[in-house]
């Protein structure tokens, strides 16, 4: 799936160590896990599903979600990033577009949420750019910011 030059691949054999070896800001450290630890995480949550970005055939982000509905009944973002060198590009919106088609696929996905620090502005402006509204919900020291899918049809996926 791609929007022009920006498009998202399943991690793969061909792709997870190029995903381990982007890097984020220093400003980003305290939000972020490495990718290495999500991709690790993935093998044990069959359900989480690791994509890296590409941007004009090169990886530059990866980003993650979950394929089965958890808390506030929603699907969940559980990581995007991109490579500190490819930042301020358009790339992660691009990339958070094609992750929310993937999602709006799922079984009766109604809304998608992702939690993140409130001092982190980029992924603040990210969301917010996209639909994403606060509605209160907090979970540690994290906020919680919901996205509601207006294509909705209440009928499963049949992929």
């Amino acid at each position: 799936m791609s929007i022009g030059s920006v498009k998202i691949v399943e991690v793969n054999a061909e792709n997870w160590y190029e995903c381990c070896q982007l890097k984020i800001s220093n400003e980003q450290r305290n939000y972020i896990e490495p990718n290495a630890i999500s991709i690790a995480q993935s093998k044990f949550e069959p359900t989480l599903k690791p994509y890296a970005i590409y941007f004009e055939e090169k990886v530059v982000g990866f980003l993650m979600f979950n394929s089965v509905k958890e808390e506030l009944d929603g699907y969940w973002i559980y990581r995007i990033m991109i490579d500190k060198h490819f930042q301020d590009k358009g790339i992660g919106k691009a990339a958070t577009k094609l992750m929310i088609s993937e999602i709006a696929k799922l079984p009766y996905a109604q809304k998608i949420i992702v939690g993140y620090h409130p001092e982190n502005k980029g992924a603040h402006n990210l969301y917010s750019s996209l639909g994403f509204k606060d509605y209160g919900d907090r979970f540690g020291k994290e906020m919680a910011v919901i996205k509601y899918l207006t294509s909705f049809s209440g009928c499963p996926n049949t992929r």
